[in-house]
């Protein structure tokens, strides 16, 4: 999918299911363990996904698991100059950057990028949204509770899925104020980011509450540590069964994009659930 055919996916209310791959280019990712933080290993998985499936491709430079420290615009552009610009050469499809950072996200654009990921929903840099809003690009904003290094200390909501989809609904309000084209922003629950293990299954059980907000919904469960505590699996069986199936019920209720670290799965999945919902394969 490239970004004329994502504008259009946006306005379409009968909109698929798209697969957004993850590439982590940092040393510490709970997920990867820093495997892609060489540039030429981070290209390649890049191409692979693309093979396996992907129609977008999510590129951060920030691990933000549970107890982490956040890394500084410095850094995170050290992490991903050397491959920006190869990769929109060598990825034919949308390219997302995964920053709450505006100079990152700014040098991102530069380089060919299609879309920002902000895990604050803009609430961590005041120059994010009216750079957004200045480029006119697409946005996901996400709900986190505080910050990544003590989001897990004891979460507390009087209704979580209410408490939740009131504050995406003023971060999407803040973003129109400062700009940004309401047709041009994406919401995400953030499962796992400042909720205890009861808070995401009922949000995942919930899904189709967030579609009332009435903009594309991303949600992110790929390997998310709740997922092993309820499936058991050990930790080298990378959390895959549990994963396909919290992605085959998000397909299945309202997401309109999975972000997942094993595309090539997880497409399938999502092109079981979406033959299912249609009768054509």
């Amino acid at each position: 999918m490239n970004r004329t055919q994502f504008d259009t996916w946006l306005h379409d209310s009968a909109r698929k299911t798209l697969v957004m791959g993850v590439l982590n280019v940092t040393p510490d990712s709970f997920s990867d363990g820093g495997k892609f933080a060489e540039p030429g290993a981070a290209l390649a998985h890049a191409q692979q996904m693309v093979a396996e499936g992907a129609d977008l491709i999510d590129v951060g430079a920030e691990s933000t698991r549970p107890g982490s420290a956040r890394v500084g615009a410095d850094e995170q552009l050290r992490r991903l100059m050397p491959i920006l610009g190869e990769l929109r050469k060598r990825a034919p499809v949308v390219l997302s950057i995964d920053t709450t950072l505006a100079p990152v996200a700014q040098a991102a654009l530069d380089a060919g990028f299609d879309l920002l990921n902000d895990i604050s929903a803009g609430r961590d840099d005041p120059a994010m949204l009216p750079l957004i809003a200045r480029r006119q690009v697409p946005v996901i904003l996400m709900h986190m509770l505080g910050q990544p290094a003590t989001m897990q200390d004891a979460p507390r909501y009087e209704d979580v899925v209410a408490d939740i989809e009131r504050a995406l609904r003023e971060r999407v309000a803040a973003a129109h104020n400062a700009g940004v084209d309401p047709s041009r922003i994406l919401i995400d629950p953030g499962i796992g980011f400042g909720k205890t293990l009861e808070h995401n299954l009922r949000l995942i059980r919930e899904l189709r509450r967030f579609t009332d907000i009435g903009r594309p919904m991303v949600v992110g469960v790929s390997r998310k540590g709740f997922i092993r505590r309820i499936s058991g699996e050990p930790p080298e069986a990378g959390r895959g069964f549990g994963t396909a199936a919290a992605v085959a019920w998000a397909a299945a209720n309202g997401a309109a994009i999975v972000r997942v670290h094993d595309v090539g799965p997880m497409s399938q999945v999502v092109r079981m659930i979406r033959a299912i919902q249609t009768g054509t394969p």
